[in-house]
């Protein structure tokens, strides 16, 4: 099998013309011999991302980091111990206990961070799916090749049964030969008694 129609028919069941894009791809890459794995990661590399979301994919990099929450809880630590010792030594603070402020500067981080996090999974997610129809293709063309495989071993077992079976009567005709030469002949006394 030399031909993508062929491939289709014989080893997917479907014409080709029936099949989608991915499926005729590895159709005409399993007539063509050619091997369909590709480096994504460096396929993604090469286009080049905007400086948007080169930001995008540091800020989620970073905001979703230990280093971050160590950050963020030294930085709500320092907040409520400095208002406390203001309040110890001065009577008043900057931002009273509910922490008003703290609160508003937290909402708005969030706010700010929450859809550019969103942007870097669209981006991952984009990358996650080219990855999924990769696999996919690379899975199918897999299968295809086993499908081959296992039938050339089919021809070959057959050929091979066919020629045991053919020595096994040569054989048999010779020693059916060998066995006649080597019985005696019967005696004219020997055949009227049997």
């Amino acid at each position: 099998m030399h031909k993508p129609d062929e491939i289709a028919s014989k080893l997917m069941g479907v014409p080709y013309e029936k099949l989608d894009e991915r499926a005729k791809n590895v159709a005409r890459h399993v007539a063509g011999r050619k091997h369909i794995a590709r480096n994504l990661a460096k396929a993604f590399v090469d286009t080049q991302a905007s400086r948007g979301q080169r930001a995008a994919d540091a800020v989620a990099r970073f905001g979703g980091s230990w280093t971050f929450v160590g950050l963020f809880g030294a930085t709500l630590l320092v907040w409520v111990v400095l208002n406390a010792v203001l309040l110890a030594s001065r009577g008043s603070t900057f931002d009273p206990y509910p922490y008003i402020l703290l609160n508003l500067l937290l909402s708005m981080l969030a706010a700010i961070q929450a859809p550019i996090i969103l942007m870097s999974q669209n981006r991952q997610s984009e990358k996650d799916r080219l990855s999924a129809e990769h696999d996919y293709e690379v899975n199918l063309k897999a299968e295809l090749e086993i499908m081959l495989l296992h039938e050339k071993l089919d021809l070959l077992r057959e050929k091979q049964w066919g020629e045991l079976l053919r020595l096994q009567n040569e054989q048999l005709g010779l020693l059916s030969a060998l066995h006649a030469k080597q019985q005696p002949p019967a005696a004219p006394g020997q055949a009227a008694a049997a």
